[in-house]
C-alpha cells in the first residue's frame, strides 16, 4: 500500500500541487467488484482546499488516472454502519449517498480518522460522523500510519523551510564526493554512518581533554559559596534590627485605623441623614396642593399633579436596612399614607362630579343633533377630562380600588348618555328611511333640575359606586308612532316581494346615503371614545389607534415621572399586562356602546323589509367599514361589532339571493300565449345591472361572484324547465330567445366571473337557433328529398354515382318527373307559409325574426346546392336542372321578408 501511495503522489497529485494524506482501497457495495482508491488530499498552496478523490486504474495500462473529485466541504455525513462491530462497509453523503466496501477494516478506520482530523482542522466540525467508534475519533491517540500523515505531515507542512544556498552547496559537495550516492544508496548510507562514528570519537576525546578546565571551574564555585554565606549572615543581623522598627510601625498603624474608622462612620452617618432628608421630605407647597389644591383650574391641576408625583416618589423610595426602625421614618411614612388617602378621596369625588355635570351639559344638544341625523361630539368633554390623565395614572398606581370605582362610574353614566343619543339617532334614521312624518312627535329631552343633578352626584358617591337612571327618552315617540309603523311595515313587505324594476332608484340611493351616514357617524364616535378611554384611564392598546400615545415605558407619561410602587404599595395590587389592559378596554367599550349592535341589526332588518335589494348596498358599505376598522385595529370594539353586523347583512344578502331563486322555481307560464323573455331572465338582468353599479368600487366582490354563479345556474335550469313545459311556443324558441337575451346582458355588463356562463349562453343560443331552423324548415322539397335519399342509399351500397341513372327507379325520366312537381311558385308559397309560422312563434322584443329568416335562407340554399351536386355527379351531361335557381331563392326570401 505504501508503494501505491508513493506512486499516486508522484503521478497524480504532485503535478496538481496536492499532497496525499490517506488512502483506502474500496469497491462499490452490492455491485461487481471493481476496485478503486479513495484518497484524502490537501493543496499545498494557501488557502488550503481539502478534497476526496476517486482514483482508478486505467484499462489500457498499469498507470492510474483521476476519475472523480469531491470537495470535503460538500460532505455532510460519514456513516461507518456499526460502531461496535467491525464492518468494512461505510457511506459518504455528498449531493447523494455513495456506498463503499473497504478491502480491510484498518484502511477504513485510518481513512475515516483522517477525514475526522481534516474536519476538525479545516471545516470547524461541520461533518457529522454516524456509527463511528469514539476511540477512533480521539485526536490525541494515533490510529495508524495514515493518521500520523494527517497530523504530523500537516504540521511539518506548516513548519517546512527551504534550504539556504550554503546548505545546498554543502549537500552538492558531499554528493559529488560520492558519485554512487544516487545509483547505490546503501553504500552512500554506510559511508555516512562510518564518518559519523569518527566524529563521535573525536567529540569524546575533546571532552576528556577539558577535565582540567572543569576542576578550575569547581574551585571557583566553592569560593562563590563562601561569599554567599557571609552575605546571609549580614542579612540576618539587618533583619533583627528591622524587627524592632516593625513593632513600632504596627502600633502607629493601629492608631491610624481607629481614626480612619471613626471618620468613615461619620461620613456614612451624614450620608444616611442626607438621604432621608432629601428623599423623605415633601415640601409645604406640595402638601397644600394635595390637601386644598383647586382641581377645577388648569394651574391647580398641574400643581396637584406635581405634588402627587412628588408624593409617589417619596413613598416609593427604597429604604436601606434599618431605616424602617427609625421613629421619624415611620412617622413620615404614616403622613405620606394619610396624604395619599385624603387626596385620592378628594380626586375621586371631584371626578365623579365632573362625570355627572358634563353628562348633563352634553344631553342638552341631543334633540338638535338627532334632527340633523348626526351624533353629538364628545370632544370638549374628552378634552376637559384628559387634563386629569396623569392624576388617573397616579390613582391607578396608588389606590386600585378607587381607580376601578371611577372606571365603573364613568362606564355606567356614559353608557346611559350614549344609549339615549344612539337610540334617538337610529330612530331619526328609520324615519328618514321610511319617509314617515315627524310632526306631532317631540323628544322628551327637557332639562333636568338641579336637584336631579345633585341626586346623581350623591348616588355616585355612595358605597356601592353604582349609577341609576332612565335608559331612554324615546319611549314616548315609539308609542306614538307604533300605529303608523304597523301600516308601513305591511306595505314594505309587499314592496320587498316586488320586482326590483318596480322600485324607484331614488329611494335606493336615499337609503344608501342614510345608511352610509349612520356608519360614518358611528365610526369616529367609537374610535374617539376608545382613544379617550385608553388615554384617560392609562390603558395600553395593542395595536394603537391613530392619535393615541403608546407608552413604551410605564414610568414616563408626557414628560412626567410617575414611579411604579415598589415599597409601600407593591403588595397591594399587581400591574395588568398589556394584553389584559386591551381586554379591559374592550370590556368597557362593550358596556358603553351596548346598544349599537342591536340598533344596527334593527336598522338592517328595516332596510331589508323596505327593499330586499337594499342588502346589496348594506353589504358593500358594511364590508368597506369593516375593512377600514380592521386596518386601524383588528381587535378593536368597532372592528368586532361591525364584523358581527356584517354577518347579519351577509345572511340577508344570501336570503335575497335565495328568494330570487325561489321565485324562479315558482314561475308559471300561460298556456295560451307566447312565452317570450321569461320574467326571471329580466329580473337577473336588472339584478346584475344594479349589483354592478353598487359593487363598482367595492373592495371585495367574492360574495357577489358566488351569488352570480348561483343565480345564473338557477336561471339556466329554470329556462330549460319552462322550455320543456311550454305548449304554445316550441322549446327551441324559448331556449333560443332567453339565452340570446342572457348572452346580450353578460356581453354588455362584462362580468368576469361569468365569462364561462356567457360562452355557454352563446353556445346554447346558437345550438337551439340551428335546431329550430332545421325543425321549422324541415324538407320543403319532400319528394325531391326522398328521391335523392334513394340515390345516396344506392351509392352507399357500392353502386358508382355515374351508374345510378341506369337504375330503373332513378333514371332520368323519373328525375324530370320529380323536378316538375316543384316549380318556383310552389316553392315561394311554401316559404311564405313558413315565414308566417315563425313570426307567430317569436316575440317582438328580442327582434330575432330577421336573424332566423336569414339562417333559414342559408339552410335552404345549402340543400339546393346539395341537390345540384348530386345531379351533376349522377347524371353527367343530361342537362337536367332545377326549375328555380339560387337567385330565385334569394328573391323569394327577400320579397317575403319585405311583404311582411
Amino acid at each position: 500500500m505504501t508503494a501505491i501511495k508513493h506512486a499516486l503522489q508522484r503521478d497524480i497529485f504532485t503535478p496538481n500541487d496536492e499532497r496525499l494524506l490517506s488512502i483506502v482501497n474500496v469497491c462499490k457495495a452490492g455491485k461487481k467488484k471493481k476496485n478503486c482508491f479513495l484518497c484524502a488530499t490537501v493543496t499545498t498552496e494557501r488557502p488550503v482546499q481539502v478534497n476526496v478523490v476517486k482514483v482508478k486504474k486505467s484499462d489500457k495500462g498499469d498507470f492510474y488516472k483521476r476519475q472523480t473529485a469531491w470537495i470535503l466541504r460538500d460532505l455532510a455525513v460519514v456513516d461507518a454502519k456499526d460502531a461496535n462491530k467491525e464492518n468494512p462497509e461505510f457511506d459518504l453523503h455528498f449531493e447523494k449517498v455513495y456506498k463503499w466496501l473497504a478491502s480491510s477494516i484498518a484502511e477504513k478506520n485510518s481513512f475515516i480518522s483522517c477525514i475526522w482530523k481534516l474536519n476538525q482542522r479545516y471545516l470547524r466540525k461541520k461533518i457529522e460522523f454516524v456509527n463511528v467508534s469514539s476511540q477512533l475519533l480521539e485526536e490525541s491517540v494515533p490510529s495508524g500510519e495514515n493518521q500520523s500523515v494527517a497530523g504530523g505531515d500537516e504540521e511539518s507542512l506548516d513548519e517546512y523551510q527551504e534550504l539556504n544556498a550554503r546548505e545546498e552547496q554543502d549537500i552538492e559537495i558531499m554528493m559529488d564526493g560520492c558519485e554512487y550516492a544516487i545509483s547505490n544508496a546503501e553504500a552512500f548510507a554506510e559511508k555516512l554512518s562510518s564518518e559519523l562514528q569518527v566524529l563521535d570519537g573525536a567529540n569524546i576525546q575533546s571532552i576528556m581533554a577539558s577535565e582540567k578546565q572543569v576542576n578550575t571551574l569547581m574551585q571557583l564555585l566553592d569560593e562563590a559559596l563562601k561569599e554567599v554565606d557571609e552575605i546571609e549572615y549580614k542579612l540576618s543581623s539587618y533583619e533583627e534590627m528591622l524587627q524592632s522598627v516593625k513593632e513600632q510601625m504596627d502600633h502607629i498603624s493601629q492608631s491610624n485605623d481607629l481614626i480612619q474608622l471613626s471618620n468613615t462612620n461619620n461620613v456614612k452617618l451624614l450620608e444616611e441623614i442626607e438621604f432621608l432628608v432629601n428623599y423623605l421630605d415633601l415640601s409645604k407647597g406640595h402638601i397644600k396642593a394635595l390637601t386644598d389644591g383647586d382641581l377645577s383650574s388648569s394651574k391647580g391641576i398641574e400643581a396637584c399633579t406635581n405634588a402627587a408625583e412628588a408624593l409617589l416618589q417619596c413613598m416609593n423610595v427604597a429604604l436601606r436596612p434599618g431605616h424602617e426602625e427609625l421613629h421619624a421614618v415611620r412617622q413620615q411614612q404614616q403622613q405620606f399614607r394619610d396624604l395619599r388617602e385624603q387626596f385620592a378621596r378628594r380626586l375621586t369625588n371631584h371626578l365623579n362630579n365632573v362625570f355627572v355635570q358634563q353628562g348633563h351639559d352634553q344631553s342638552s344638544s341631543i334633540a338638535q343633533h338627532s334632527i340633523e341625523l348626526t351624533l353629538p361630539k364628545h370632544l370638549p368633554f374628552h378634552r376637559d377630562l384628559l387634563r386629569y390623565a396623569k392624576l388617573m395614572e397616579w390613582l391607578k398606581n396608588t389606590d386600585r380600588e378607587k381607580y376601578e370605582g371611577l372606571n365603573k362610574n364613568y362606564v355606567d353614566y356614559i353608557s346611559r348618555l350614549y344609549e339615549r343619543e344612539i337610540k334617538e339617532f337610529f330612530e331619526v334614521a328609520k324615519i328618514k328611511m321610511t319617509g314617515t312624518s315627524k310632526e306631532g312627535k317631540k323628544f322628551a329631552t327637557l332639562p333636568r333640575k338641579e336637584s336631579a343633578v345633585k341626586q346623581d352626584i350623591e348616588s355616585l358617591h355612595g358605597s356601592s359606586g353604582k349609577l341609576t337612571g332612565s335608559t331612554s327618552s324615546l319611549n314616548k315617540l315609539s308609542v306614538q308612532g307604533s300605529g303608523n309603523r304597523r301600516s308601513q311595515s305591511s306595505s314594505l313587505l309587499d314592496m320587498g316581494n316586488m320586482s326590483a324594476s318596480d322600485l324607484d332608484v331614488a329611494d335606493r340611493t336615499k337609503f344608501d346615503k342614510i345608511f352610509e351616514q349612520v356608519l360614518s357617524e358611528l365610526e369616529p364616535l367609537c374610535l374617539a371614545e376608545q382613544d379617550f378611554i385608553s388615554k384617560f384611564f392609562k390603558l395600553q392598546q395593542s395595536p394603537a389607534l391613530p392619535g393615541s400615545v403608546v407608552q413604551t415605558d410605564s414610568n414616563e407619561v408626557d414628560g412626567g415621572y410617575l414611579s411604579r410602587p415598589h415599597n409601600l404599595l407593591g403588595d397591594k395590587f399587581s400591574v395588568p399586562s398589556e394584553k389584559e389592559e386591551t381586554s379591559i378596554i374592550r370590556s368597557m367599550m362593550i358596556k358603553v356602546f351596548r346598544c349599537i349592535e342591536p340598533e344596527l341589526n334593527n336598522l338592517i332588518s328595516l332596510g331589508d323589509k323596505i327593499d330586499s335589494f337594499n342588502s346589496l348596498y348594506m353589504l358593500v358599505k358594511m364590508s368597506h367599514h369593516v375593512w377600514t376598522a380592521e386596518n386601524v385595529d383588528p381587535a378593536s370594539f368597532l372592528s368586532t361589532t361591525l364584523g358581527n353586523v356584517l354577518v347579519t347583512v351577509k345572511r340577508n344578502f344570501d336570503k335575497c339571493i335565495w328568494n330570487q331563486m325561489k321565485q324562479m322555481e315558482d314561475v308559471k307560464i300561460s298556456k295560451k300565449s307566447k312565452v317570450g323573455i321569461l320574467p326571471f331572465v329580466r329580473g337577473f338582468e336588472e339584478f346584475a345591472e344594479l349589483a354592478e353599479s353598487i359593487f363598482r368600487s367595492a373592495e371585495r366582490r367574492g360574495d357577489l361572484d358566488k351569488a352570480y354563479t348561483k343565480l345564473i345556474r338557477a336561471v339556466y335550469n329554470n329556462v330549460e324547465k319552462v322550455a320543456n313545459e311550454s305548449q304554445k311556443t316550441p322549446r327551441d324558441v324559448v331556449m333560443m330567445e332567453n339565452f340570446h337575451h342572457i348572452f346580450s346582458t353578460l356581453s354588455r355588463l362584462k362580468i368576469a366571473c361569468l365569462e364561462t356562463e356567457r360562452r355557454e349562453a352563446k353556445h346554447k343560443y346558437t345550438e337551439h337557433l340551428q335546431s329550430y331552423v332545421i325543425y321549422s324548415l324541415g324538407q320543403p322539397l319532400e319528394k325531391l328529398n326522398h328521391f335523392f335519399e334513394g340515390i345516396e342509399a344506392r351509392v352507399a351500397q357500392g353502386i358508382r354515382e355515374e351508374e345510378v341513372s341506369y337504375q330503373l327507379a332513378f333514371n332520368k325520366q323519373e328525375l324530370r318527373k320529380v323536378i316538375k312537381e316543384y316549380p318556383g311558385k310552389e316553392v315561394k308559397k311554401g316559404l311564405d307559409n313558413l315565414y308566417r309560422k315563425v313570426d307567430k312563434h317569436l316575440c317582438e322584443e328580442e327582434n330575432l325574426l330577421q336573424v332566423m329568416w336569414h339562417s333559414m335562407q342559408d339552410e335552404f340554399i345549402r340543400q339546393y346546392k346539395h341537390f345540384e351536386g348530386l345531379i351533376a355527379r349522377c347524371y353527367p351531361g343530361s342537362g337536367i336542372t332545377m326549375e328555380f335557381t339560387i337567385q330565385d331563392i334569394l328573391e323569394y326570401f327577400s320579397s317575403i321578408a319585405q311583404s311582411h
